[in-house]
C-alpha cells in the first residue's frame, strides 16, 4: 500500500522524501517496482503474433499444444521458443481440450435373444401398472463406470 502510494506521488515530490515520511526505505520500493508486473511490449511483431497463435489454436478446434504451435509458428517464419509460446498461451488463455474418442456402450452385433416388441409403439397406457418400462444408461466418473438404472410406469411416469 505505501509502495503504492509513493509510486502515485512520485511525480510531485521526490521518491527519497517519501519514503523518509512513510518509514520505508529505497531499496526496497525500487526492488517492489521492478518486480511487479512487467511492461509488456505490444509492437506490430507482438500483436500479429498473438493474432496468428489465436487464429492457429481456433483451427485446431481447441487442440495444439505449445509444441505443434511452435512448430507451426516456426513455419511461418516467426522466431519463438517453446517456453515462450507455452507463456504466451497461457495469457491468451488458450488452453488445449483433451478431446475423448467416441466409445459405443451398446452393442448392436451379438448372439443373444432380443426381445420381443409388445408395446408396438403404444407407450400411452390406459391404466396403472400395465406397462412398466425400463433403461440404464452409464456415467463416466473419476472412480470409474457408474450405472443408472430406471424402472417406470408409464401410465404415471413415476419411477
Amino acid at each position: 500500500m505505501k509502495f503504492a502510494f509513493i509510486q502515485a506521488e512520485s511525480n510531485r515530490f521526490p521518491v527519497k522524501a517519501l519514503c523518509r515520511a512513510l518509514r520505508a526505505s529505497r531499496s526496497a520500493f525500487y526492488a517492489r517496482r521492478r518486480r511487479s508486473a512487467p511492461v509488456i511490449r505490444f509492437d506490430e511483431l507482438h500483436l500479429h503474433l498473438h493474432r496468428r497463435m489465436k487464429r492457429l489454436f481456433n483451427a485446431s478446434r481447441s487442440s495444439l499444444g505449445s509444441r505443434e504451435m511452435m512448430k507451426k509458428l516456426r513455419e511461418e517464419g516467426f522466431q519463438v521458443g517453446r517456453y515462450r509460446v507455452r507463456k504466451l498461451m497461457s495469457r491468451l488463455g488458450l488452453q488445449v481440450t483433451q478431446r475423448v474418442a467416441y466409445k459405443p456402450t451398446t452393442r448392436r452385433k451379438h448372439h443373444h435373444a432380443v426381445a420381443d416388441n409388445l408395446l408396438n409403439q403404444n407407450f400411452n397406457p390406459t391404466a396403472p401398472n400395465q406397462v412398466w418400462a425400463g433403461d440404464v444408461t452409464y456415467l463416466k466418473t473419476g472412480e470409474g463406470w457408474m450405472y443408472l438404472a430406471i424402472v417406470m410406469d408409464l401410465y404415471s411416469r413415476r419411477c
